[in-house]
């Protein structure tokens, strides 16, 4: 499925009471990453009766002139004075008491300071808006504190149950995961490094399989603004793992070659996980390879998986397993 015409980008979608929500960073007032002293666009909500759409823009969940009250500078500061940018919007519900939360990551605080580049924005609902515009009873910015993704890279946050992991790309493009507190506003401490042990990668996102196995993704390898990029996966039993994933066979084998379940990434590269009416899927970014993607689409990919999950070690034929994309 192909969602086009939104300038929207490295987001999520979220389900919730009939109507979906896709949230998106948006570069059409001008953005280009690297470029110093960019504008930083903001990030959309667009909302729809169905996954397909038609989707309507509803609003900024929060504006680029107002002020980040962790430094006391403007948005358009934060995310846009060295080109880094701000990104990947993540809209989760706390269980506890309802209260929507944003997550973003703006790679200027690393850049700066090393401090983490995380922020948890409460919001008024599920459209916003969000931070000091939301005002009372939930509008406030918080900076969250990490022990294991306490750096940068992209991320996504799962959910199992009434618990809530960052799953993050860290500084040297290897991935961690650490579980969130009882607000969903901090790392708790808990956590694990260098999953899977994979390098050069970025972009997880994960999914928990009908049998309870948990299912990571990743861009394989990162690369930034790449069309056609590899997705791979790792399995774990936990969503805090730990993971593994597939190792190839042979003296000098290529790592990736049983790991990536689509080379080409329907021509985009994956993102992150969203699950729609049960149904996982793969956000994939349509990159065109500019500093400044407004028109880059996004594809819908169906994620499908079947016991067992790894190919045994002995490269032995096999049913089931991830299966490869189709890119319908």
């Amino acid at each position: 499925m192909n969602i086009s015409g939104l300038d929207a980008h490295d987001g999520t979608i979220v389900q919730y009471g009939g109507t979906y929500y896709l949230y998106g960073t948006r570069y059409g007032c001008g953005f280009h990453w690297g470029q110093a002293n960019t504008p930083f666009c903001g990030f959309g909500v667009w909302t729809a009766g169905s996954a397909s759409g038609p989707w309507t823009f509803q609003r900024l969940l929060f504006g680029p002139t107002e002020t980040n009250s962790w430094n006391g500078q403007t948005w358009n500061y934060t995310c846009g004075s060295d080109g880094a940018g701000c990104f990947n919007p993540r809209m989760i519900r706390r269980p506890s008491d309802g209260v929507w939360i944003l997550w973003f990551n703006a790679p200027g605080d690393w850049n700066r300071t090393r401090a983490n580049a995380y922020y948890a924005m409460g919001c008024n609902s599920p459209a916003g808006p969000c931070g000091s515009g939301a005002g009372a009873p939930y509008g406030s910015t918080h900076k969250p504190a990490m022990s294991v993704c306490f750096d940068n890279g992209d991320f996504s946050i799962i959910i199992d149950g009434n618990t809530a992991y960052n799953i993050c790309t860290r500084a040297n493009n290897t991935l961690a995961v650490e579980r969130l507190d009882i607000w969903w506003a901090n790392g708790d401490g808990t956590g694990a490094a260098n999953l899977a042990g994979l390098t050069q990668v970025e972009a997880p996102g994960a999914w928990k399989t009908a049998d309870g196995k948990w299912i990571l993704t990743y861009s394989d390898l990162n690369c930034g603004y790449c069309a056609a990029n590899a997705t791979g996966y790792a399995v774990a039993d936990l969503p805090g793992g730990p993971y593994t994933a597939p190792g190839n066979l042979g003296i000098s084998a290529p790592d990736r070659a049983r790991r990536d379940i689509s080379a080409a990434s329907c021509g985009g590269q994956p993102r992150t996980v969203v699950t729609l009416d049960g149904q996982p899927y793969q956000w994939v970014d349509l990159w065109y390879g500019s500093i400044n993607e407004t028109d880059a689409g996004i594809h819908l990919e169906p994620l499908r998986a079947n016991p067992p999950y790894l190919p045994p070690a002995n490269g032995a034929v096999q049913p089931g397993g991830v299966l490869p994309f189709t890119c319908v």
